[in-house]
């Protein structure tokens, strides 16, 4: 700690160093019941307040400032960003010697200090100062994976994407924190430089309340990169709803609550060498529902069969429950009715008739469970939607830059 000794009628420089973050409040900001003095008295004999404040020139954005009155106290604190024109809140204890800031401020800042102390005979002094936070070669700021809209199944997949590679993941893990109701075993898995997704051993327990907080801002993350703006979030796991679909049997059955509710035919996607295009399989493995649209263009374009090539398509299609990004749907198909529960023929989506993917479209939502077997094709990978499940407990647990 620094201390500055105010003298009677004297104004004394002095240089504050605090915190910087993106809560400011517009106007000056000052602690309620305090008064906003300015001018400087004397009273003979008495000694003159002493101010002192924590930190140094170049603080952290998650610091407080922290300012100290003794042989007196504080009357009044104002900081303020002059560039922005906004206060920054703060809290007076209740002796009123001490002052501590309650805002993030901001990084690569400069806040205008102003504090006014009297002595035990009522003497008062201003002192004014400047703050300085640091300045990083590069803030991280996280993004969420899955936003917080409406509630999700039980294969809810969560995590954040950064703007910036990250090269010290295990710092950027640390500050990183999830808890459920109830609680369930769980880890992160770092999908790149700039991801990383969290998931449970098991499927959420339907009902959980699953909530993802960040605490990194202000810290360093490696590179001369700092953490971002923190973010908080809270996710709600609706009923159980998964569907198991056989490549074999050409069949799906969908269960709530673990309970069978309903066995359809369908055809995936096709194994055989048929012109105009090659095998065209279904992805193996866990698979969520990422959304749903009632009614879609399927455009073979969008992964690059387009106008002119063979096997190229483009037709209107019903009833839609999305479950990768490279556009695999359960969806209505009128043109393999015939085929739907003894042939797989499609291009890799899962067709059904009329009232079965109108079924699927009403009861199956964000986060439900899509388990493929038997089709023939490669496994779901975890950059084609939400292909986190296909990954063992072990490989995923491997994953985390706290293990090895």
């Amino acid at each position: 700690m620094r201390t500055i000794r105010i003298a009677g009628l004297g104004l004394a420089a002095l240089l504050l160093a605090a915190c910087s973050g993106q809560s400011e409040t517009a106007g000056n900001a000052q602690p309620a019941g305090l008064a906003g003095a300015t001018g400087t008295t004397a009273a003979p004999g008495v000694p003159a307040a002493t101010v002192a404040f924590e930190g140094g020139d170049q603080l952290s954005p998650k610091d407080p400032i922290v300012v100290k009155a003794s042989g007196g106290t504080l009357q009044a604190v104002t900081v303020t960003n002059p560039q922005t024109g906004n206060g920054v809140k703060g809290e007076l204890s209740p002796d009123k010697t001490t002052w501590t800031s309650s805002d993030h401020l901001r990084y690569a800042a400069t806040y205008q200090v102003v504090a006014t102390a009297v002595n035990e005979a009522g003497a008062a002094t201003e002192q004014r100062g400047e703050v300085h936070t640091i300045k990083p070669a590069g803030v991280a700021t996280p993004a969420l994976f899955q936003p917080a809209s409406g509630d999700f199944g039980v294969g809810l997949i969560i995590g954040l994407k950064f703007d910036h590679d990250i090269t010290d993941k295990a710092t950027v893990e640390k500050s990183l924190k999830v808890t459920s109701s109830p609680a369930q075993e769980g880890g992160w898995y770092w999908v790149g430089k700039r991801e990383v997704h969290f998931r449970p051993k098991d499927y959420w327990k339907a009902g959980s309340t699953v909530k993802l907080e960040t605490t990194s801002f202000g810290t360093p993350i490696g590179g001369g990169l700092y953490g971002g703006q923190d973010v908080s979030v809270t996710y709600k796991v609706h009923d159980s709803w998964i569907a198991k679909a056989d490549g074999k049997t050409h069949q799906i059955k969908a269960f709530h609550n673990g309970q069978l509710v309903k066995t359809a035919p369908i055809s995936m996607g096709k194994t055989a060498d048929t012109p105009p295009r090659g095998p065209t399989p279904t992805f193996n493995g866990t698979h969520t529902v990422l959304g749903k649209e009632d009614h879609k263009i399927m455009d073979s374009c969008s992964y690059g069969v387009c106008e002119g090539d063979p096997g190229y398509y483009k037709a209107p299609e019903n009833w839609n429950v999305r479950i990768s990004n490279d556009g695999e749907y359960l969806h209505e198909n009128l043109k393999t009715v015939g085929v739907q529960g003894s042939d797989n023929v499609s291009n890799g989506c899962l067709n059904m008739n009329t009232e079965n993917a109108k079924w699927f479209f009403d009861n199956f939502n964000v986060g439900d469970v899509v388990e493929i077997t038997n089709s023939g094709g490669p496994q779901l990978a975890i950059n084609n939607g939400h292909g986190d499940w296909a990954i063992s407990w072990a490989a995923w647990q491997a994953g985390s830059a706290l293990r090895g």
